[in-house]
Order: C-alpha cells, then sequence, then structure tokens
C-alpha cells in the first residue's frame, strides 16, 4: 500500500536549509499526521508522499516555488514607531499577528528598529528558500 490523495499518514521528518542548517524535525517527539492533498502542507512536502510506502524514507530538495514562495519585497513595511501601539516597545525578531480588513491573520517579524522607524517582514521566514528534507512514512490511515 501506497500513500495517494485522501489518506491521512504519519511521517517522521527533518528539514534542512541548503547550508545543512536545521530548521525544523519531528524526530524525538510526535509523528507529524495529515491528509495528503488536503492543502494543510507545502506543496512540495505532500508530493513528497504521495507514492511513499510504510516504511519507506525519502530524501527532497523542495525549490522555494513548491514550498513558500518566493520572498517579496514588497512585503517589507517601514512604519513610523507612533503607528504602534501604544506602550509597545518593539525588539529585532519579535513577532507580530494582525487581522487584515479580510479578517485573515497575518504574521509580521521587527527586522529592525530606529528611533523614527520600525521594519515589519510580512514574508514567511522560509521564503525565498528551498526546504531539504529527510521524511519517513510511519503510517497509512
Amino acid at each position: 500500500m501506497t500513500a495517494k490523495n485522501g489518506d491521512t499518514v504519519q511521517v517522521h521528518y527533518t528539514g534542512k536549509l541548503d547550508d545543512g542548517q536545521v530548521f525544523d524535525s519531528s524526530e524525538g517527539g510526535d509523528a507529524l499526521e495529515f491528509t495528503i492533498g488536503a492543502g494543510n502542507m507545502i506543496e512540495g512536502f505532500d508530493a513528497a508522499v504521495r507514492g511513499m510506502g510504510v516504511g519507506e524514507s525519502r530524501q527532497v530538495r523542495i525549490p522555494a516555488e513548491q514550498a513558500y514562495g518566493p520572498r517579496i519585497e514588497e512585503m517589507v513595511l517601514n512604519v513610523g514607531r507612533d503607528q504602534m501601539p501604544k506602550g509597545m516597545s518593539p525588539e529585532v525578531g519579535q513577532l507580530l499577528e494582525l487581522t487584515t480588513e479580510e479578517g485573515e491573520r497575518a504574521q509580521l517579524v521587527v527586522t529592525s528598529v530606529d528611533e523614527a522607524t520600525v521594519t515589519l517582514d510580512a514574508n514567511h521566514p522560509l521564503a525565498g528558500q528551498a526546504l531539504n528534507f529527510d521524511i519517513r512514512l510511519v503510517s497509512i490511515a
């Protein structure tokens, strides 16, 4: 039996950048469970698991276009410190969440702060990067 669209699967994985830096891993914890084709995973990860059998391992390199997409410079915003919530002291690396007019939530990362301006980046932290995964299929339901 091999994994196909609509199957709920459990996998263990380790994700690395091209320089070898590990950005996420399920090893040592619970396996990741998801339904193939349900849109909950990045496109390339879904495709990599499709066709695997239980116990099979696979190494894949997922280009940015099939992961979190390209980095979009228009998603980097410079705002005046006076536009930040009262009492907030923004710091580089801080995560902020806002709700758009359409009701969608967006996460922004503070990337720089000076006396007058705060720079916020709405790109996914892994946007523009190829992702390398070691994947082991644990179960198919």
